[in-house]
Order: C-alpha cells, then sequence, then structure tokens
C-alpha cells in the first residue's frame, strides 16, 4: 500500500488542507501559510472571504471591524447566528478560524476606518501581503486604495452587494472599467480626483432593485440596503479566489 507524501501539510498535525495541496501543490500551500492578508470589514461579503481564505491554508489573518453582531446580519454573515449576538464580529470569526485552521495566526482590530487613523492602524500590522476592502463608508474605502496604491500593497475592494439577487453577475474589474453600480460611480469620481490611477473591484451591473420598507419596521424610513442569503457570500468568495490567485501567480 502506497502512503502519499504529506508534503508542508505535516505541520498542521492533521489532513484539513490536503484536497488544496493536491490542487496548488506543495510549494503553494507553503507559500500561502508564509502571507499575512488584512480584512477590512467582517460582514456578509468580509466574513465569507477570510472563512475562505482561513480554508485556503493563509497562516495569517488580520480582521479589522469595529461592528457586534446584529439579527439583522443573520441572513447573509457567516459569523451570526443567534447564539452570537452582540459579539464582536471580529472575536466570532477569530473563533471560527481557530476551529478551522489552528495553526493560523489571526490578528483583530476592533476599529471603525477613518482616513485620520488608517496610517496607525496599518503600522500597527506590521507587513501586509494584500489588502481587501469589504467596507461600507465611501471615505475610508477611498483612504484604504490611496494608502495600497502609495505603497504598493495588491487590493481589491468590493463594491455594491446590496440590493442585488444575481451573484453570477459579479465580475472582477478595474475601478475605471466598471459601469451601472452606484458605488462604483462615487468611487471613480473620487479616486480620479485623488490622483489614483488604478483599483481593482469586484461590481456587478445588475441593475440594483429598489428596497421595500417592511411594515413591521418603526422608526424613521431609512436608505437601508436590501440583501439575501446567496449574493454576498459570492463576492466574498470570488474576492478570495482573486486574492489566492494573484498572491500565487496562477491564472
Amino acid at each position: 500500500m502506497n502512503i502519499p507524501q504529506r508534503g508542508c501539510l505535516e505541520r498542521y498535525g492533521m489532513n484539513e488542507f490536503i484536497r488544496t495541496e493536491r490542487l496548488i501543490g506543495t510549494e503553494n500551500m507553503t507559500r500561502l501559510a508564509g502571507l499575512t492578508i488584512a480584512v477590512f470589514g467582517v460582514g456578509g461579503v468580509g466574513s465569507h472571504c477570510i472563512e475562505a481564505l482561513a480554508r485556503c491554508g493563509v497562516g495569517h489573518l488580520v480582521l479589522v471591524d469595529n461592528d457586534v453582531v446584529s439579527e439583522s446580519n443573520i441572513n447573509r454573515q457567516c459569523v451570526a447566528w443567534h447564539s452570537t449576538l452582540g459579539q464582536a464580529k471580529t472575536q466570532v470569526m477569530k473563533e471560527r478560524i481557530r476551529d478551522i485552521s489552528p495553526a493560523a495566526q489571526v490578528d483583530t482590530f476592533e476599529t471603525f476606518v477613518l482616513p485620520e487613523n488608517l496610517e496607525g492602524l496599518m503600522d500597527s500590522m506590521g507587513h501586509v501581503d494584500y489588502l481587501v476592502d469589504a467596507i461600507d463608508t465611501v471615505s475610508a474605502k477611498i483612504a484604504l486604495a490611496q494608502y495600497a496604491g502609495t505603497r504598493r500593497i495588491p487590493m481589491i475592494a468590493s463594491m455594491g452587494t446590496g440590493n442585488k439577487l444575481h451573484g453570477e453577475l459579479f465580475e472582477i474589474a478595474d475601478i475605471y472599467d466598471t459601469s451601472v453600480c452606484p458605488l462604483c460611480r462615487v468611487m471613480r469620481k473620487e479616486l480620479k480626483t485623488r490622483g489614483v490611477s488604478r483599483l481593482k473591484v469586484l461590481y456587478s451591473r445588475e441593475q440594483p432593485l429598489t428596497p421595500v420598507l417592511p411594515s413591521r419596521e418603526d422608526g424613521p424610513r431609512r436608505s437601508v440596503p436590501g440583501s439575501i442569503s446567496f449574493v454576498p457570500p459570492v463576492a466574498g468568495l470570488l474576492i478570495a479566489g482573486e486574492v489566492v490567485r494573484e498572491l500565487l501567480g496562477i491564472s
């Protein structure tokens, strides 16, 4: 009986990544184990992206989010259950990663990202190989794009995933090649004004639906986007795939 060689997986003491190693090889598994990826936003897109990166064997993940799990997150976020309500999203995600990939290092920052605190936050992280923007605030998204561009750090940003029903329409492109998406329109204008010449994004040309306010919702009418279980997770998984392929040089 031939016993297959486990290669770099010996350090884990278990077979959780053996199927991945068979697909991309021992050398690439070793490279992933040595990478640091920072994900800003642990929501519908970010949480699924992080989980996919952990399941690929990425060795060091940095999670940035100041929010806690709420009931309205349960329909789409992998950190959200009734049992995690009120808990910090970063900490729930950290425990989830620990159960998936015990050897991974996970650092968390329970911080709201602002243009004025971004540089200090990045200094606290140390070396980062890739940045993933999965946050909603336009000013923070712009600041991240500027930071990454100036320091030549690879980055991908998630554009709007709310008010959509067709995850199969997501695509990855440069921000200046996008259309339809309202967030892309704002980002193109703001980035051009600031001299940012390129930014890899995930976006969709699906026309967003108009959200309906449920009759049971009390209080003032707010422009809160609708969401569904099968759209933001697709965006997160597509981003994770793009990050891994780019870092490993796999087309």
